[in-house]
């Protein structure tokens, strides 16, 4: 069992972990799903009123309850997004970001409190990798931000900060919690993970078979472009990566969705339009098996330390076309909440930020 300071992380527990804990404070099984319940509902263990009192305390002696804590919230004037800069029980901080679509409330979450990809487009990696989220850290954001807005969310997009595949052990723990109906009841085929391309683990999920959706951050449509801003590539080339796609799609029979970046002047060109379509058709069709390829065009964030801009509308419409001339199923991503810079990682950066400037204000010395 996961200890923090010592003790017990209920929120990590699934529920036979929960009868395991139970029974050494000498209390009978049927009590796990009723705290199991409780922890989901974002209860602290003084709520969980069909305990008696002496129960109570003994398990606050020897566990918590590790729920983020809400440090900042931005809300979009535009579209009603939420941005939460979420913070956790040692003083880091994590970005959430609550959505509503037609089909159902949807948050995405982070999976690291940094990233070590080192992606070069991306601000969540800048700074690399600080430490990989608790199973209550992924599922206490979603816990946190329901009970904050009041609303079900039924969908999770893990693709926030981080790496989830980097996670993979506290992941699947996360997923298994997420999706028991004692608790939120949010079923896999209503949660999308997306990577940038850890092919072995690719293969480790495959054999779980989860029903997720799998999106691969691909965002170029040859090695040498590939791994001028994603280093991954150095490790696994493009056709590994889509080799694992295919026996990933071969077990599931889950559609894979394929993240672009469009960069302006750097991989956004009809010509290149042109080359991914090639790429992805020779990469995934075969006779015997039919792959349906789908591409989310995203227009990348303007961060400073990366010099990269925006391709241009007209761009971005063209490539699409071309891709869909080509054969190629293409959406472009809608942006929301634009006006709170609701994209991952700056949130978190600009509190980083803040941070240092009033820890430098603090230890600077007057010598006047």
């Amino acid at each position: 069992m996961i200890e923090i300071n010592g003790k017990t992380d209920l929120l990590s527990l699934d529920i036979s972990e929960l009868e395991e804990y139970l029974a050494g404070l000498g209390e009978p099984k049927y009590r796990a799903k009723q705290i199991f319940t409780w922890l989901h509902k974002g209860a602290s263990i003084d709520e969980m009123s069909n305990l008696s009192k002496k129960l109570r305390d003994r398990i606050s002696e020897t566990a918590i309850v590790n729920l983020p804590t809400i440090e900042a919230k931005l809300i979009s004037k535009l579209d009603g997004t939420v941005k939460y800069l979420f913070g956790l029980s040692d003083g880091n901080v994590i970005e959430s970001v609550f959505m509503r679509y037609k089909h159902g409330n949807t948050i995405c979450i982070s999976s690291e409190v940094g990233c070590p990809m080192g992606c070069r487009f991306c601000a969540s990696t800048i700074g690399g990798l600080v430490r990989r989220l608790l199973p209550s850290e992924l599922l206490g954001q979603v816990i946190a931000a329901e009970k904050d807005m009041g609303e079900r969310i039924s969908n999770i997009v893990m693709m926030g900060i981080g790496e989830p595949l980097d996670n993979y052990d506290n992941v699947i723990k996360f997923l298994r919690l997420v999706g028991d109906p004692n608790g939120l009841n949010i079923g896999a085929r209503h949660i999308s993970l997306s990577t940038c391309g850890l092919v072995d683990k690719i293969d480790e999920l495959a054999k779980l078979d989860l029903q997720i959706t799998l999106s691969i951050s691909l965002h170029a449509a040859d090695d040498e472009t590939r791994s001028s801003i994603m280093p991954v590539n150095n490790k696994w080339k493009i056709a590994e990566l889509l080799d694992s796609c295919r026996r990933y799609y071969a077990v599931t029979g889950r559609r894979i969705s394929f993240e672009y970046t469009l960069i302006a002047g750097k991989n956004d060109s009809p010509e290149y339009a042109r080359r991914l379509s090639d790429t992805l058709r020779h990469g995934l069709y075969q006779r015997s098996q039919p792959f349906p390829i789908h591409v989310n065009l995203i227009p990348v964030n303007e961060v400073a330390e990366t010099g990269f801009k925006r391709s241009s509308v007209d761009s971005v419409k063209r490539f699409a076309d071309i891709l869909a001339k080509n054969g190629i199923n293409a959406t472009v991503r809608r942006k929301l909440g634009s006006d709170i810079n609701a994209s991952c990682g700056q949130l978190r950066r600009a509190s980083l930020d803040e941070k240092l400037k009033k820890e430098s204000v603090e230890n600077s010395v007057d010598i006047s």
